[in-house]
């Protein structure tokens, strides 16, 4: 009986107390601003939203990849240095221990996001808008899945067929 009490006593005080408590804030920091949220929100959704304006070449990429990337990833997206995954990578996927890397992807714009927020490694998000889309042109020629010559900007890269796009499967627990 006994037990029964001190459980309903504390459920009424934690009930009531809650109240109190989160009407008592310490009164630390400040609001966040859209703008600190903006420069934060940086995702690349595989239809496009969230990309940038901007615009970039293969041919402008592969200066600036020789620049910022060839010292980790190998010239040309061969031969990285131990640790790094090349740039370049088998188009199908036939065996299980084939490398994940660029042709693995299932969009384009996934490839844009990964360089987007974390290369160059040792100084991540200093990348342009126009630098991202000609490294992205860059390394999806050197993979053969676009032409020399194409422009990838905010319209044209979601539209760019990857070659592994169809060797996805979406797990549904319902149909167990």
């Amino acid at each position: 009986m006994c037990t029964r009490k001190s459980l309903f006593a504390l459920s009424l005080a934690l009930t009531f107390g809650a109240g109190t408590a989160v009407a008592e804030t310490p009164g630390l920091g400040q609001a966040i601003s859209e703008a600190d949220i903006a420069a934060w929100n940086i995702d690349v959704l595989p239809d496009g939203t969230g990309l940038p304006p901007g615009s970039g070449t293969a041919k402008q990429g592969a200066a600036i990849y020789s620049q910022k990337c060839a010292v980790c990833h190998g010239e040309n997206g061969v031969n990285p240095r131990p640790g790094y995954l090349p740039m370049v990578s088998p188009p199908k996927f036939d065996r299980i221990d084939a490398p994940k890397t660029v042709t693995y992807y299932k969009h384009a714009t996934t490839l844009f996001d990964v360089i987007r927020r974390s290369m160059p490694y040792q100084m991540p998000k200093t990348l342009t808008n126009d630098e991202l889309y000609a490294l992205s042109a860059y390394i999806l020629t050197l993979n053969k899945i676009i032409g020399e010559n194409d422009v990838m900007d905010a319209k044209t890269l979601p539209q760019v067929k990857m070659p592994n796009r169809d060797n996805f499967v979406v797990w549904d627990p319902s149909k167990i």
